[in-house]
């Protein structure tokens, strides 16, 4: 369903103009986000870790959105813009070495923010704007302000999972 709005807007406006691999594009990130959650969600009963990976799961979704629409830092083009496939990396196989367990993923996602800021960083500090495309203290605080928040994301990933973590402590001593 969320692919038929940029079809129907490709209808009505020529500033929408996506091509069939865009299309597919998205549909593959679409059910590869879907798939995912539902695939890591399922091994605990816990709201507390279901919210973590969804809050996960949508940061990788919007990053890799962000990053091929437009990009993070100048346009989609800039190669800046690949040092951002680290994050979710960083995640990933911070994920598969904790076993999905709630601690373990908990500092996978503090790792995966950690890495966004410092990608960030990196990516001002080297890539400066095209000269002429907006001026460097608006493009400097657009950047930060948009970075800061998908880095929040990864953050609030991570503390959502320390929680499932400590919940599913307690319920150990409880049962213990």
């Amino acid at each position: 369903m969320l692919l038929l709005i940029p079809l129907v807007a490709m209808q009505f406006t020529q500033e929408v103009n996506w091509t069939f691999s865009d299309f597919v594009f998205a549909g593959v990130l679409l059910f590869g986000t879907g798939t995912t959650y539902v695939l890591i969600a399922r091994k605990w009963n816990n709201l507390a870790y279901k919210l973590a990976v969804a809050v996960g799961v949508v940061a990788g979704l919007l990053l890799v959105w962000a990053n091929a629409a437009v990009g993070l830092v100048g346009s989609e083009d800039n190669p800046a813009n690949l040092l951002y496939l680290g994050v979710p990396i960083v995640a990933l196989v911070g994920a598969f070495v904790a076993r999905f367990q709630p601690l373990g993923m908990s500092n996978a996602m503090f790792a995966a923010s950690l890495t966004y800021v410092v990608v960030t960083a990196i990516a001002l500090f080297v890539w400066t704007p095209a000269p002429g495309t907006a001026e460097p203290s608006a493009y400097f605080v657009n950047v930060l302000v948009a970075n800061g928040m998908f880095a929040a994301l990864w953050a609030v990933s991570g503390w959502l999972f320390r929680r499932a973590s400590a919940a599913s402590s307690h319920l150990g001593q409880r049962l213990a």
